[in-house]
């Protein structure tokens, strides 16, 4: 088992394929978007399948598939059906802003490789309020929406992703969580952190939206039931048949359970979303390592994953500017 020196198990492996996304969202991007890193600076899908394999064999058992946009990058379907059929990966799932998600899934289908899960970025339900955030003419979130359905007769876990911006989203919010009012799906609400771009605009606390949803729907009552590998707390409320997320890294923080470690695009293995510890996996790789040498990088390098994130105040820490925004981590 991966181990850091906190006794933390690190079971949970988040990968990016690419950098590159489709859409400009305000709190990810400038207008004019980010330079791309050089296509031959990305991992081949072999290199990020050998380095899955092997992370598999020190204990990793959760793969999520991201981005930049995961679904801009050909290959996908296949990529996923080899993370399967990994010996020891018993979850693999997939983060997408759903555009491309229903392409995806007919050649999912039609070589076995649905994920276990899909997470869907979700920021506005009004067309217009939706065109702007996603600076992006033709985006419709009806065509998102069409496709929950399809996910869950697949049996299929679905969770929306909503990040809430002060004057920017705040009336989406009821909106967003009455999707989980029929359907058996998790509404998450995520707080923006400090990262690249975002570092400009102003969060809103999910405390806040808890009194909101309260105050609206009825109380929210604890639950367990949503199956997960990440920090989420969910709730159910009053005559929902699906739940409601709250990822409060911001202003509560779960740095005391964290399981996770992240692969860039650009094959660097990152310790924690802040900072800039970590292993450049792709190096070693293109030098040539073997199988043992790169398990045994990545077992010294996790040890040193740090305690906790400095994205805010909680910690006691104070906090620090980032200038990698998600689309170059890894969402």
């Amino acid at each position: 088992m991966l181990k850091d020196s906190f006794g933390r198990t690190l079971d949970y492996l988040r990968v990016s394929i690419t950098d590159r996304c489709n859409l400009r969202c305000v709190y990810c991007m400038p207008p004019e978007g980010v330079e791309w890193i050089p296509h031959n600076t990305v991992l081949t899908f072999e290199e990020s399948l050998r380095i899955c394999r092997i992370m598999a064999e020190l204990g990793v058992r959760k793969i999520k598939v991201t981005g930049g946009e995961p679904l801009v990058r050909r290959g996908v379907a296949s990529f996923v059906k080899t993370l399967k059929e990994l010996p020891g990966i018993e979850k693999v799932t997939l983060t997408t802003n759903g555009f491309l998600l229903g392409t995806y899934l007919d050649e999912a289908e039609a070589i076995g490789a649905l994920p276990d899960g899909v997470n869907i970025s979700i920021d506005a339900l009004d067309s217009e309020r939706f065109k702007q955030i996603t600076r992006n003419s033709d985006a419709r979130p009806q065509t998102i929406l069409s496709l929950l359905d399809r996910l869950l007769g697949k049996n299929i876990t679905v969770k929306i992703n909503c990040v809430p911006v002060r004057n920017n989203n705040e009336e989406e919010i009821l909106p967003i969580t009455a999707l989980a009012k029929d359907k058996n799906i998790a509404v998450r609400f995520i707080e923006l952190m400090p990262l690249g771009f975002a570092a400009n605009l102003d969060p809103v606390p999910g405390s806040e939206i808890a009194l909101l949803l309260e105050k609206t729907c009825g109380k929210l009552t604890p639950y367990s039931g949503v199956d997960g590998s990440g920090p989420a707390v969910y709730y159910k409320l009053p005559g929902f048949a699906g739940t409601i997320g709250f990822i409060n890294a911001v202003s509560h923080g779960f740095c005391e359970t964290c399981n996770r470690l992240r692969l860039t695009s650009g094959g660097f293995l990152k310790l924690c979303l802040s900072g800039e510890l970590g292993l450049d996996l792709r190096e070693i790789l293109r030098k040539g390592a073997s199988d043992k040498e790169l398990a045994q990088a990545i077992t010294e390098i996790a040890v040193k994953k740090p305690r906790y994130h400095n994205l805010s105040e909680v910690y006691c820490v104070r906090p620090s500017e980032h200038p990698d925004g998600m689309s170059g981590i890894g969402g």
